[in-house]
């Protein structure tokens, strides 16, 4: 039985159908605010502060391992339900939350170790998603893009601290925008360019520090128009660090638009 810990975005979907065409058992622990799940019969709608349920519920269907997939935002602490381990777990969660939504999912990881619940890699049933070294549509990086895409590496290597930023946009040669808390696609609104098309990279790489059992740079093809809208050429992720969702639309998509997509 494995346990998957479920937020947003449509990465924890493909995962089930993967599952479920493996015939492996499973529960879902439904994180999201949305409650996408609610209609699975082996869905549990849970509260991200009644840590007591959560194990219980891992435990009684003994349930040794799980899958984290999707994203859990920064909750209201304030209007949390909570039950009694909520209350003592807490404290480590608000704690973490102030470093970034990854921090919370790392802190749920340690604390899920402490009862002998081990956490596998997100991509352990989907290694499909994960794109390796190469170029995936027809334009290739010229020798500006390569320019602009060794700018963003280098940036991305000198943010150690900040450890909440996955991304960078360059182009010509100049930083555009970092990353912050609000994620990829709020950056790639700000770098909008009326002077620009068809000119700059977007590159994502897991963060320092960052624990490639969660949280993985996620591009798919909103992903790509957004890049499309800011003026971008293409994105650039990092080998066999990344989920790439509907590969095959977003290729298409890419040769297209005349838009590149590589894996470094």
């Amino acid at each position: 039985m494995i346990g998957l810990i479920f937020g947003e975005t449509n990465f924890p979907i493909e995962i089930l159908k993967k599952v479920k065409k493996k015939k492996i058992n499973y529960l879902i622990i439904d994180l999201s605010k949305s409650k996408k799940f609610k209609n699975d019969k082996k869905s549990f709608s849970v509260s991200i502060g009644e840590f007591g349920k959560i194990i219980n519920i891992l435990k009684d269907n003994n349930c040794k391992k799980v899958l984290f997939a999707g994203k859990v935002s920064k909750p209201n602490f304030s209007k949390l339900k909570l039950d009694i381990k909520g209350i003592y777990y807490m404290p480590r969660i608000i704690k973490a939350s102030k470093v970034g939504d990854a921090a919370i999912l790392k802190e749920i990881i340690n604390i899920l170790k402490q009862q002998s619940i081990k956490t596998i890699s997100s991509i352990s049933f989907n290694p499909e998603l994960s794109l390796k070294k190469g170029n995936y549509s027809k334009i290739k990086p010229n020798n500006e893009d390569k320019k602009d895409i060794k700018k963003a590496i280098v940036i991305l290597n000198r943010l150690g601290k900040y450890n909440f930023s996955q991304g960078t946009v360059v182009r010509k040669n100049k930083v555009i925008a970092i990353e912050g808390r609000d994620g990829t696609e709020k950056m790639l609104k700000k770098c909008k360019s009326k002077k620009f098309r068809n000119n700059g990279v977007l590159v994502k790489f897991p963060k320092k520090k960052q624990d490639l059992r969660i949280d993985l740079p996620t591009v798919g093809l909103k992903t790509l128009q957004h890049c499309r809208m800011a003026g971008l050429k293409g994105i650039v992720l990092k080998n066999k660090q990344n989920v790439f969702l509907d590969k095959y639309k977003c290729i298409n998509w890419a040769n297209k638009n005349k838009m590149f997509i590589t894996v470094k």
